[in-house]
């Protein structure tokens, strides 16, 4: 009598199932929100609400509650946030308007929130880490509210720096110089001359191999970008948002849980 052995089971019959991140992009002007995959495709989402005006943290807080009641299931959390971060706190945030952000441990917060382990960096590195290509020195900008700015060498990230509130002309910042008030204040033509220069004092500034634009205002540039330049889709502030939990990041101590310098 012969006996039948069975097939073993198709691979497609039990997947392996993926670790979710849920990825949030808080900016000056708008909320996103969106569920990502491990190669960070986005899966659900991204959905969006204006920030609120004004937005201390129980408004933004409230807003991103509302965000993420649209979306599935998610195993871990990735937060940019416009401002100067450090180990789970938001040091500054000037685009947002509100002294209640001073020290704000906004990565405890959202971890507590959602009861899943959470990492935040400011929203220009994680816009970065969507986009580069690890190779050389990468700058990274994103033209919104204000200007972002974030470094990478060899992929890795290098000390944040707050370049939008650093003096370009005039005594004018670069949020100021070329943010969204820029823009509505001296039109499309004058800000893209704007531009044009802060690009051109990066190359001599930075050195950089690299020079990735981002950001909701990245689309009205109109002038040739120099050579090793490029515009990158404003979605990677959601995208970007996998790469946090890199292990090449572990180590950062920006996600740290310790003291910081001035906190009370």
């Amino acid at each position: 009598m012969s006996s039948t052995i069975p097939e073993p089971p198709s691979a497609s019959a039990s997947p392996v199932p993926q670790t979710l991140t849920l990825a949030i992009d808080i900016g000056g002007s708008r909320l996103k929100c969106g569920i990502l995959s491990e190669t960070g495709a986005v899966l659900h989402g991204p959905v969006r609400t204006a920030t609120p005006k004004p937005a201390p943290p129980v408004s933004v807080l409230l807003a991103l509650d509302g965000l993420i009641s649209q979306l599935g299931a998610f195993d871990r959390v990735s937060i940019g946030f416009p401002g100067m971060i450090r180990r789970g706190h938001v040091l500054t945030a000037p685009n947002l308007g509100s002294e209640a952000w001073r020290n704000y441990p906004l990565a405890a917060e959202i971890e507590h929130r959602v009861g899943k382990p959470t990492r935040l960096l400011n929203d220009a590195t994680v816009q970065g880490l969507g986009v580069i290509q690890g190779h050389g020195l990468e700058c990274v900008i994103t033209l919104g509210t204000g200007m972002g700015f974030a470094l990478f060498r060899e992929g890795r990230l290098s000390p944040q720096i707050e370049l939008g509130q650093h003096i370009a002309r005039n005594d004018m910042s670069y949020d100021e110089y070329v943010g969204e008030g820029a823009l509505e204040d001296v039109g499309k033509k004058q800000w893209n001359k704007r531009v044009r220069r802060v690009i051109a004092g990066l190359e001599t500034l930075v050195a950089f191999d690299e020079l990735h634009i981002g950001g909701g205002n990245a689309k009205h540039i109109t002038f040739e970008l120099p050579l090793r330049s490029r515009i990158v889709s404003n979605e990677a502030g959601i995208t970007g948002g996998v790469r946090l939990w890199d292990a090449s990041l572990a180590d950062t101590s920006d996600f740290a849980p310790e003291s910081l310098p001035g906190a009370s």
